[in-house]
C-alpha cells in the first residue's frame, strides 16, 4: 500500500483553528486528532464525514472547550492531516471502521459521548454498536446507517455518480454547496489544504460507493448487524437536524422510532441549516451537545 502524507506547509494560517495537531499510527497509518480540555472529563468525540476534516468542527471546538469539555476529534484516514493510502481499491468500508476502532481503543477512551454528522456517522455508530461499553451516549446528525433496505434520494445517486466521474473534484466547493451560508474564501482553502493533487482524494473519492445502498454489497449485513444493537440500545441517543439537506432530508425518523434511548429525547430540526450543518449552525450544535450532556447527568469524569 503506497501512503501519501500532504506536506504541513498546505495547513499554515487555517482560520479559526489553532489547535494542536496529535498523531498515533495504526498499522503504519498514522493518524491525526485533536484532543484538547481537561482529562479528568468524559471525551466528546466529534466525528466528520466527506470531504471534509476536522476543520469543520473548529467553532464547535472552541465553543465546548469554553464550557469546560473536553473534545477530541480525529481526522478519518485519507482526510485532513491524516495519511492517505493512494488507491481507492485501498479503502473499504471495513477498514475505516477497523482503523478508527483501533485508534479509539489505543487512546484507550471511555464514557464518550458521540457526535456524528455524513460518514462520520457510518463509522462512528458502528464503532458504538461494537464497542458499547465505550459509550455514554450519541447525537446524529445528517448521517445514517444505511444497509441496503433503505430508499437513497436522487439527490444521493447524483452525488454518487459525480464522485465517480467528475473530472474536478474540489473539496471547499463541494462544502460550500452544502453549506446554507456563504463560506470564505479562506474557509474553503482551508477545505481543498489537505488534497493538492488528485492523488490525495482517493478516499473522498470512493466514499460514496462505499455507502451499502443495495443488500448484499460491502457493509449491509454489518450495518443490519449494528441495527440490531441500536434496537435495544437504552442509552441517550439525540438527533439534531439541518432541515436544509436533500440528501439526508427525514433520515432521522429512523432512529427515533427505532432506538428506545430517543425516547424522552429533545429531537432538533434547525432552520438554516444545510447537510454541513456544523459550519451553519455551530453555536445551536455546541448548545445543544452541552445540554444534552448535562440533561442525561453524562458529564462524569472519567
Amino acid at each position: 500500500m503506497e501512503i501519501l502524507r500532504t506536506p504541513e506547509e498546505r495547513f499554515k494560517n487555517l482560520p479559526d483553528f489553532p489547535f494542536e495537531a496529535k498523531y498515533l499510527e495504526v498499522d503504519g497509518i498514522r493518524i491525526h486528532y485533536i484532543d484538547e480540555g481537561p482529562r479528568d472529563r468524559a471525551p466528546i468525540l466529534l466525528m466528520h464525514g466527506e470531504p471534509t476534516w476536522s476543520f469543520l468542527y473548529r467553532h464547535m471546538i472552541s465553543g465546548l472547550l469554553n464550557k469546560g469539555y473536553r473534545v477530541i476529534a480525529p481526522d478519518l484516514v485519507g482526510c485532513g492531516k491524516s495519511d492517505k493510502p493512494k488507491n481507492k481499491s485501498d479503502y473499504t468500508y471495513a477498514l475505516h471502521v477497523y482503523w478508527m476502532t483501533e485508534w479509539m481503543r489505543a487512546l484507550d477512551l471511555q464514557k464518550i459521548v458521540l457526535f456524528c454528522q455524513d460518514w462520520g456517522s457510518l463509522i462512528g455508530l458502528r464503532m458504538a454498536a461494537a464497542n458499547e461499553a465505550r459509550f455514554a451516549g450519541i447525537v446524529l446528525s445528517n448521517g445514517g446507517l444505511p444497509d441496503g433496505r433503505q430508499k437513497f434520494s436522487k439527490a444521493f445517486q447524483a452525488w454518487k455518480a459525480f464522485s465517480k466521474y467528475s473530472p474536478i473534484f474540489e473539496a471547499g466547493s463541494i462544502v460550500s454547496t452544502g453549506t446554507v451560508k456563504k463560506l470564505s474564501k479562506d474557509v474553503i482553502s482551508a477545505y481543498n489544504a489537505p488534497f493538492p493533487s488528485n492523488p490525495y482524494k482517493s478516499a473522498i473519492r470512493i466514499f460514496p460507493s462505499l455507502v451499502p445502498d443495495e443488500e448484499g454489497v460491502d457493509g449491509a449485513d454489518d450495518n443490519k448487524a449494528a441495527w440490531e444493537v441500536f434496537k435495544r440500545w437504552e442509552k441517550p441517543f439525540l438527533t439534531a437536524w439541518g432541515k436544509n439537506d436533500p440528501i439526508t432530508k427525514g433520515g432521522e425518523r429512523f432512529f427515533i422510532k427505532a432506538v428506545p434511548g430517543a425516547a424522552h429525547q429533545k429531537h432538533q430540526k434547525l432552520e438554516d441549516a444545510g447537510h454541513f450543518i456544523q459550519e451553519d449552525q455551530p453555536e445551536a450544535l455546541t448548545q445543544i451537545i452541552a445540554d444534552f450532556i448535562e440533561d442525561n447527568q453524562l458529564a462524569r469524569g472519567i
